[in-house]
Order: C-alpha cells, then structure tokens, then sequence
C-alpha cells in the first residue's frame, strides 16, 4: 500500500499553541503528528490551523486528498461562539461530507459531535484530570473495532472540563462511559463521512499529561485536585519518573496505573484500530492502494 498521508487539525489558538511548546516542547499537533507517524512509519501529516483568522483550510474536496484525518484536543469551549470555534465546526462538517476516515480526542470528540447536531456543556461533575478511570465498553463497544483488545474497564489519561450532553441527530453510537462522562467514546456517521471520537486522549504520553498539569497547579489546587501547589508539583514529578521507568512498581500503584496507561501501545489502542480497521481498509476501497 503507498504511503498515507493525514490531516491534523490543531484546536488551539496560537498562544496556546506556544504555551505547550514551551512546556512540553511541541505543539499539541506536532505532537499529535508525531504519535501517529510512530504508528505508521512513512506516513506523511500536514497540521492545518482553523482556529488562525485567514488560515488557508481545505475544502470537502482538498479534504478527500488524506486517508485520515485527526483532531486534537483543545483549551476552548465549544459553547462560547467565535471565530476560532465556528470555523472549526465548518471545517468538521466537511470533513464529514468529504467521506474521509476521521478521529478526535477530547474536544475532537466534541467537534465531531457539535458539527452533527450534538451539545456540549461544562460538566456538572466537575473536571477529569489526569486519568479517567474505569472506563466501560457499551454493549456496542465491546463488539467495535475501535476498542477491539480494551478490557471491560481501563483507564486512559485525561484532562478536560466539558462534555457531550445530548448526541447528534445523526447515526450516534455510544461505544463507551465512565462516572464522570457518559461519552467516553462513540461513533458518528453523517453525510457519508465516519468519526470515531474519544473524550480522553491516547495520544498523551505520562510526560505530555505532567507537563499540562505542571503549568495548571495553581488552578487545580484551588480546585481542590491538591492541598497545595508543592504537592501537586510532587505529583506530577512522579509522573515524569514513571514515563522514565514504566517498570516502578511502587509509583505504579501508587498513582493506580496499569498496562492499559505506561505500555504504550496498549495506551494508543484506538488510534492504533483507526488505523487498522477504518483508513488502511477505506483506503483500499477508495482506490488509493
């Protein structure tokens, strides 16, 4: 099969953009770019910047052109109307009509969802930071390729504050929930196109997640996440150490953290099934082999 080539859609706006770059040394695309073409070697991705005033985005047309397209997380909120929103949910709503294999992480999941026709809110049980635990497969989702070789119950690391409340109109399966989000994942089809959405994020390393916690101490910890900054500074440290050596066993059971999270191919399950089930087939069948 030739080499694939993707889309990466960088939620942020700029100055969020260079605010993780500075603390984690690359943007959440450039990141999220690097996750995949470690699981497609030779893959070629282009980061597109919808939430940039005059940023050159593709059309339904241009969009065809990728054998997938991904979604990363984002600091807005859905619900606040602006530029940097709205152009991000029209750019969704063609990629749905462009028919291409598309995934989204946390606010992804919430793009794919808004540009269906669904609703997002602030959670009313408060903020997932960190991990979300005790994720559960539906009944759908234990049957669907997108959490195929997932257990009944895992964690995944997490940090978002909204969530979906009400599904599209469309075709919307809910795949998976927790205590905190009953969309953990699901999938969205719509005008000929198909998204596999997740609120949480795979593609977040231990040493990604600690960097977006380290810069944020001093709002959870008046969030009550920690009793103070010096502790959560703490926290996050052993983080570091365990994405050094996944192998501690005290930290590991400390934070309770198992396979599913510090073995890395296990943790990008579902970005490892989106590739494999959804654009390496849809590929084929659209005649880019």
């Amino acid at each position: 099969m030739s080499e694939l080539r993707f889309l990466i859609v960088e939620g942020n706006v700029a100055s969020a953009r260079e605010t993780h770059r500075a603390t984690y040394g690359l943007t959440p695309g450039e990141s999220y770019a690097q996750t995949v073409t470690g699981l497609a070697p030779g893959a070629i991705c282009d980061v597109t910047f919808p939430t940039d005033e005059g940023a050159n985005l593709p059309d339904a047309s241009g969009l065809e052109g990728y054998d997938g397209i991904f979604l990363t997380g984002s600091a807005l909120n859905i619900y606040k109307p602006e530029p940097a929103i709205t152009r991000q949910i029209e750019l969704m709503r063609a990629v749905y009509k462009s028919g291409t294999p598309c995934f989204g992480s946390c606010w992804g999941l919430q793009m794919g969802a808004v540009a269906a026709g669904g609703t997002v809110h602030l959670n009313p049980r408060g903020r997932e930071v960190g991990f979300a635990r005790r994720i559960a497969p539906t009944e759908a989702g234990l049957v669907h390729p997108l959490l195929a070789g997932r257990p009944r119950a895992f964690d995944a690391p997490a940090v978002h504050e909204d969530e979906v409340v009400v599904p599209p109109a469309a075709d919307c399966t809910l795949l998976a929930f927790n205590g905190v989000s009953p969309f953990q994942a699901v999938e969205i089809t719509r005008d000929g196109g198909r998204f596999w959405g997740v609120q949480y994020h795979p593609e977040f390393s231990l040493l990604e997640l600690s960097a977006i916690i380290r810069r944020n101490l001093p709002k959870l910890t008046q969030e009550g996440f920690f009793a103070s900054v010096e502790a959560g500074a703490a926290h996050v440290d052993e983080l570091d150490a365990l994405h050094a050596a996944p192998d501690r066993k005290d930290l590991a059971w400390k934070h309770g953290l198992d396979a599913q999270v510090l073995e890395p191919a296990l943790r990008l399950t579902e970005i490892s099934n989106f590739l494999a089930h959804l654009v390496k087939p849809t590929k084929s069948a659209r005649l880019r082999a």
